[in-house]
């Protein structure tokens, strides 16, 4: 048996009563654990199945199936963002986002460090951070486009260029984008509400791009809703 911190990216109910979590942990990257009994009526942490929920777990190795089992797990603390709907949308998109974008990886604590970033700026209300944060991690995965004098980012080879190669990349889009990498800390980027979903639909389409079978997340039109 061993511990370690892991968020918790999505959870599917096996059974009447068990469950099978998909975790971001801090010492194996992605990982895939069967949790017993969380669905009966007795087991009140059921309550712990929120995404990007950071938990503590006890795993057991199950030889027989291959997949891990949870033996017990905590939650490191209480957090209220899941009680501010703006918070809570953005959440259920980013764990949405990561639980694709992450299936292969391994141990990376720079991006265990920041989810943990993300989750301190919704705290704080920063209500554009996942826009930050998903151009963060195509940094970290080394996709992020090549700074450059152009004023047109062209989203399929990530080289800024002095010709538009695509409609939603146009000057003020690219200049958004050319700031956040620039920036020592993007998050004290202002983005004007007018430019958030426009600038979202940029960088979903350069992940289409650089992510193989990439696909839009289905969240994706209930945090639309709440930030008209």
């Amino acid at each position: 048996m061993f511990s370690q911190r892991g968020f918790l990216l999505s959870f599917i109910k096996y059974g009447e009563n068990d469950a099978i979590l998909h975790c971001f942990t801090e010492d194996e990257g992605f990982q895939s654990y069967f949790l017993k009994g969380i669905y009966s009526k007795k087991n009140k942490k059921k309550a712990f199945l929120l995404p990007l929920n950071q938990l503590n777990i006890n795993v057991n190795h199950n030889k027989n199936t291959g997949i891990k089992t949870i033996s017990k797990f905590e939650m490191v603390q209480l957090n209220d963002i899941y009680t501010d709907i703006k918070a809570n949308s953005v959440i259920f998109f980013v764990a949405d986002f990561l639980n694709q974008v992450l299936k292969n990886e391994s141990k990376n604590e720079v991006i265990f460090k920041t989810i943990q970033e993300l989750v301190s700026e919704l705290e704080r209300k920063n209500y554009r951070s996942h826009l930050i944060f998903l151009v963060k991690i195509l940094r970290i995965q080394g996709v992020s486009p090549l700074l450059g004098e152009g004023n047109y980012l062209d989203p399929e080879t990530g080289i800024f260029s002095h010709v538009g190669k695509h409609h939603l990349f146009d000057t003020e889009i690219s200049a958004l984008w050319k700031a956040i990498l620039c920036a020592p800390n993007p998050y004290e980027i202002t983005i004007s509400k007018t430019l958030r979903k426009k600038f979202l639909d940029s960088v979903l389409v350069y992940y289409h791009y650089h992510f193989s079978d990439f696909r839009t997340p289905d969240s994706l039109e209930v945090l639309q809703q709440i930030f008209e």
